[in-house]
């Protein structure tokens, strides 16, 4: 099954795509989308959608596990990160592409084993699992192969995919 993991955010999306035959993940490609800090926001979000309509259109995933919106104590960045999410959510609805939606304790549960893992220890194991070394830099993608292991985690049960579906 060909994954696409995504972490959301408006200055930069990351995202990761696997190939999962269980029990064995293979990396097919990870990166980021950024948009320009400055341009007013309709442009940004457009940038959004075009760049992973153009991701989805190169690997062919069967599903797209994007992250749930984590809301901190800067609204205008929930809000904004939130509307980025409303672009991925729609690219995938367009392609035709199942979106999955995960909270941050389950992709750290599923790739560490402890929902309240440090960075570090997410990195390390993404890492780890993929067979990826220093290439692997940015946090966002990192998030974004993550969640793409914790949907592959969770669809190998048959009921899976059933509960996490939006």
């Amino acid at each position: 099954m060909v994954i696409l993991g995504i972490d959301p955010g408006l200055a930069i999306v990351g995202y990761g795509v696997i190939d999962y035959k269980a029990p064995n993940f293979r990396t097919i490609s990870f990166g980021a989308i950024t948009t320009k800090a400055g341009e007013p926001i309709n442009k940004r979000i457009a940038t959004v959608y075009d760049d992973l309509r153009t991701v989805i259109e190169r690997y062919h995933p069967e599903a797209i596990a994007i992250e749930e919106l984590f809301f901190n104590t800067n609204q205008k960045t929930g809000i904004q990160v939130a509307m980025a999410r409303g672009a991925i959510i729609l690219a995938a609805e367009h392609c035709g592409i199942p979106c999955f939606e995960y909270t941050p304790l389950q992709v750290k549960q599923s790739v560490v084993g402890f929902g309240r893992a440090e960075k570090h220890q997410v990195i390390a194991m993404v890492r780890s699992m993929l067979k990826l070394g220093t290439e692997l830099k940015l946090d966002d993608t990192a998030d974004a192969l993550a969640i793409a292991i914790c949907h592959a985690h969770s669809s190998a049960s048959r009921l899976g995919p059933y509960f996490n579906q939006k």
